[in-house]
């Protein structure tokens, strides 16, 4: 398959693109990225250096590759963390673009705002943009429980409370949601889950909490859960698949004490988990 992955990217460790297109690839698929920003290392560091590209660099990139005459190939596109609000803008634009060419091709929306602790850290205007435009117009949604309960204004207390929260969500546009990083008060201690709704149910998978806080698994889950959805067609399947690849990559991670994902050591993860864990219809 051909993904077009339009998201920040980093030269020092793995977040946006740079832990998103590397899992794709080793799954055999081409990516081709545009990145939204090119910062030296991403900013839970507190500090960072690089510049956020404006909207219209956005489309010229996007511009270059459609005049090789390839968009039709294209069978989805991925948007993640943008920088400045007004580059969703431009990533819609790439979206309606990748589709006229391809009625086939899917847009997988990872509506990067916040997490639980850190609140909001995008900058301003980004949250709504999410919820008012980016999210009615993709196919997938792949929020955390931060981001849900922003995106449907609901509170989520119970795995019944996230269900109808991915379900309102899915009412707005997605017809596949994966929420990750849900802790309610059924979730066990030690314990963390992901929740995958779409037509034909909801998925529950559920791992150990590891003892481990790094950035930049979001974006690699997000484009993991996306192509195992496109190529298995089924999100109960996908979760599975992305859930154990991301466990084992977070394990190795924690296992070397490293403070950014061992995305490149760890690799075999995404081909052949050392782990499969099975989700639970809910």
């Amino acid at each position: 398959m051909n993904i077009l992955s339009i998201q920040s990217h980093v030269a020092y460790g793995h977040v946006g693109n740079a832990s998103a297109v590397f899992p794709m690839q080793r799954l055999g698929h081409e990516v081709w990225p545009i990145n939204t920003v090119q910062f030296s290392n991403h900013t839970g560091y507190g500090a960072w250096r690089g510049p956020v590209f404006p909207a219209d660099a956005i489309r010229d990139v996007l511009t270059g590759v459609e005049e090789r005459g390839v968009l039709p190939g294209c069978d989805g596109a991925l948007s993640g963390y943008m920088g400045d609000a007004a580059i969703g803008d431009a990533i819609l634009d790439a979206v309606a673009r990748v589709k006229a060419a391809n009625a086939r091709a899917l847009y997988c929306c990872d509506p990067v705002i916040g997490d639980v602790g850190r609140g909001v850290f995008v900058r301003p205007g980004i949250p709504e943009f999410m919820r008012d435009r980016a999210i009615p117009a993709a196919d997938v949604a792949t929020p955390n429980q931060f981001e849900l309960e922003f995106l449907t204004g609901r509170t989520i207390r119970d795995l019944e409370g996230a269900k109808a929260a991915a379900q309102a969500l899915r009412s707005a546009g997605p017809a596949a949601v994966l929420v990750t990083s849900l802790q309610t008060s059924e979730t066990p201690e030690g314990a963390i889950e992901l929740l995958a709704v779409d037509g034909e149910g909801a998925f529950r998978l559920r791992t150990p909490l590891l003892p481990i806080s790094v950035n930049g698994a979001g974006d690699a889950i997000a484009a993991l859960f996306f192509v195992h959805l496109l190529t298995t067609r089924s999100a109960a399947e996908a979760l599975a698949r992305a859930g154990s690849s991301i466990y084992g990559v977070l394990k190795a991670t924690a296992d070397a004490g490293s403070r950014e994902l061992l995305t490149v050591a760890a690799q075999e993860e995404f081909v052949r988990p050392s782990t499969m864990f099975a989700p639970v219809a809910v």
